[in-house]
């Protein structure tokens, strides 16, 4: 039977016998805000859009490519949901690439995988039809690392993010988007996200913004 993700609150089985409540309608406090900015900047056909949560949010892109046409629509604690709500900002611009990394959040907050990956689906189904030239890269979820305490709801889900990851994979290669496999390159030998690239086990250090750069270049992703 196919599964139906409802746009309010809900319920997701994990298991036999436990049921979670999780809410689709979430958004960070300055969502508002953020969306109104990102509508008031100007648009090129040349820009290169980095779509996200606080991941996203964390660099400033244009100076880390050394990409004038980098532009950041990163949301701290945003999830899937919020980024469907204001995607057509994305498009109206019409953009040369988008990347998108989006969904720890969706975990942490016990949103079925299933409804995770449609909506990664809707993402791409709406940006092929709404700006067909704009090339598409799916970005895996990031490990996490637990030896951190920080954001105990993020922690001990690696195995939501790995079903996440393997069906965007797939969607990746059904929709003729690029997958980049960031979770790989960011595992250390227990498949923890690297100490040397968090602080927290969850958002990235300098070092590991440097090592996502050096992802992005050396697959000749932004050219």
């Amino acid at each position: 039977m196919k599964k139906i993700c409802f746009a309010l609150a809900t319920f997701a089985t994990l298991n036999a016998s436990a049921q979670v409540k999780w809410d689709s309608t979430h958004r960070p406090a300055n969502f508002e805000l953020k969306v109104a900015q990102f509508k008031s900047y100007p648009d090129s056909k040349k820009d290169i859009v980095f779509l996200g949560n606080s991941i996203t949010d964390g660099s400033d892109w244009n100076e880390l490519l050394s990409e004038p046409r980098a532009k950041n629509r990163g949301i701290s604690g945003d999830i899937t949901y919020g980024v469907l709500e204001r995607l057509d900002e994305v498009i109206e611009g019409q953009p040369a690439k988008v990347f998108i990394l989006i969904g720890v959040n969706d975990i942490s907050r016990n949103i079925p995988d299933s409804c995770i990956i449609a909506n990664h689906r809707k993402m791409v189904e709406r940006i092929k039809k709404g700006s067909p030239r704009t090339k598409i890269y799916l970005q895996t979820i990031l490990p996490v690392n637990n030896d951190f305490t920080k954001f105990p709801n993020h922690y001990n889900k690696d195995e939501h993010i790995a079903a996440v990851n393997a069906a965007m994979k797939q969607l990746a290669a059904e929709e003729g988007a690029t997958l980049i496999d960031l979770n790989t390159a960011f595992q250390d030998e227990k498949g923890k996200l690297k100490k040397e690239f968090t602080y927290d086990g969850l958002h990235l250090t300098a070092a590991g913004y440097l090592h996502w750069r050096n992802i992005l270049k050396a697959g000749n992703y932004l050219k």
